[in-house]
């Protein structure tokens, strides 16, 4: 009978310090955004095996960092992790492929993402020398930098002097 007394009196004392006014606060965890990301190679709309796909999000002035997905056998990536209200930038690189990126804000609603890759084009360049010409240099030779001509400092003029005679 002692024990159960004792027990009685430590047991309230041990609720009454989680109550609300002296235990922790409750804080729930932030809502988070479901988004999908299904890339397909754009000239066959074929899955894309592997890509990465990278999501960078920031919120309310703060960048939260990057993180990294693979696509699956079905081309999609999935992420779980970044809080609705956030602004997302998602970027996708595939070997062979042209990278691509979306931004977006991230909503309560599931958001589904679709990014076709193409193949990278020819870049084409057209470069000048230093005198604004059509560069005539072979590929991957520097230009040598001329230094602009030198100017004579002016010429003071000093009194004609006497010579004695």
């Amino acid at each position: 009978m002692m024990v159960g007394v004792g027990l009685l009196t430590v047991l309230p004392a041990a609720v009454q310090g989680q109550d609300s006014q002296h235990g922790r606060k409750y804080k729930p965890p932030p809502p988070i955004a479901h988004i999908v990301v299904t890339v397909e190679k754009g000239f066959n709309s074929k899955p894309l095996i592997n890509a990465a796909v990278v999501f960078r999000s920031s919120k309310d002035g703060k960048d939260n960092g990057n993180l990294e997905v693979k696509t699956d056998s079905e081309g999609r990536a999935t992420m779980d992790l970044i809080e609705v209200g956030s602004h997302v930038t998602v970027q996708v690189i595939a070997n062979g492929f042209a990278t691509q990126a979306q931004e977006f804000d991230a909503t309560m609603d599931d958001k589904e993402i679709l990014i076709k890759m193409q193949r990278p084009r020819a870049q084409v360049s057209d470069y000048v020398d230093n005198d604004g010409k059509p560069a005539q240099r072979p590929a991957g030779t520097q230009e040598h930098v001329v230094a602009p001509p030198a100017t004579n400092p002016p010429a003071t003029t000093t009194p004609p002097t006497e010579s004695p005679k």
